[in-house]
């Protein structure tokens, strides 16, 4: 099992839409996959239940989202096992919830707490280890896509330590640049501080404790307008910043790549699907698989076409990468 989590501390990017494309593409392609909703947003659960199963879920608090496995283990009981909703024979979710924010101070406090060598502290911190092995082995899964908020909390630092490689959604703009700066020091810090806490863990512990290499393995720039499209130079001008500060910031390394589409760090540059968005959203498909039945009809069946194989390269650099 590889769990790769989608992270950038800038919002906006379309991250989200992201991990529920390559989730559906990786199903398509017979990989067994979960897609885990870990923004307290939980705007990809929204993505794939139609609003009748939102609905029937939260407002009656049906005890099946991840926040019903991790309560147990904040009150010193049981671990429970987490509910994955089936989306389809190779496609699972482990749904979100919106109190999931006030799990960061429980976070916050176990993190320092390890310090000491607690074992409740480091058995807080390695919850989603936990959750993670545990559905994979229940699904049966080859691949864990996770989604989490746009933000560098102790939630997104536990999932983290606790995710094989990490892929940056990114935009062409300067707080994007901002943003893969910030991540890359930061990854580097969470990394050292949690090596300072493994030091310390306790010799009697019964669960397994996170031991990830957490590998950042590249990005993929949304939203982008070929060269032959003639952008606005700003455009480009952004974007073909990106590898240097990747390789820099998240890297620790040098490049005299000054070309986005020239980077082996580029994972994949995708386009705008302005028109098919909605539909997307309305049907409760991605676009790649819209139908005219779903409103794909003259120019769109073109579009549709041309977006399953440009989410199916994605997801073939994804499995190369994370190889």
């Amino acid at each position: 099992m590889k769990s790769i989590i989608f992270f950038n501390n800038k919002g906006g990017v379309g991250k989200t839409t992201t991990v529920y494309h390559v989730a559906w593409m990786l199903s398509e392609l017979g990989v067994k996959t979960i897609a885990i909703d870990l923004d307290p947003q939980s705007n990809l659960t929204s993505m794939f239940l139609t609003p009748e199963r939102l609905e029937e879920i939260y407002e009656n608090n049906l005890p099946i989202t991840i926040l019903d496995s991790i309560n147990p283990v904040v009150s010193g009981d049981p671990y429970q096992p987490v509910h994955i909703e089936n989306i389809s024979d190779n496609l699972g979710l482990i749904l979100g919830n919106l109190s999931l924010s006030v799990f960061e101070d429980k976070l916050s406090d176990a993190w320092l707490k390890s310090l000491g060598g607690d074992s409740y502290s480091f058995r807080l911190t390695s919850i989603f280890n936990t959750i993670f092995n545990e559905a994979a082995n229940k699904f049966n899964a080859e691949i864990l896509l996770i989604d989490v908020g746009p933000n560098l909390g102790a939630i997104n630092r536990a999932v983290t330590i606790s995710s094989d490689y990490i892929i940056m959604p990114v935009a062409s703009d300067l707080f994007s640049l901002q943003g893969i700066k910030n991540l890359g020091q930061t990854l580097k810090k969470w990394r050292i501080d949690w090596n300072d806490r493994l030091a310390r863990k306790p010799d009697n512990i019964s669960f397994e404790i996170p031991s990830k290499e957490s590998k950042p393995i590249g990005y993929i720039v949304m939203q982008y307008s070929a060269k032959e499209s003639k952008p606005v130079k700003s455009y480009l001008r952004w974007a073909n910043r990106i590898p240097l500060v990747f390789a820099e910031f998240v890297l620790g390394s040098v490049t005299d790549v000054n070309d986005v589409e020239q980077d082996r760090n580029c994972i994949a540059l995708l386009k705008h699907y302005r028109s098919l968005a909605p539909m997307s959203m309305e049907s409760h498909k991605p676009i790649f698989l819209l139908k005219p039945a779903n409103g794909a009809i003259g120019a769109h069946v073109y579009a549709v076409q041309k977006s399953y194989e440009e989410f199916e390269s994605l997801t073939n650099n994804i499995l190369k990468y994370c190889n």
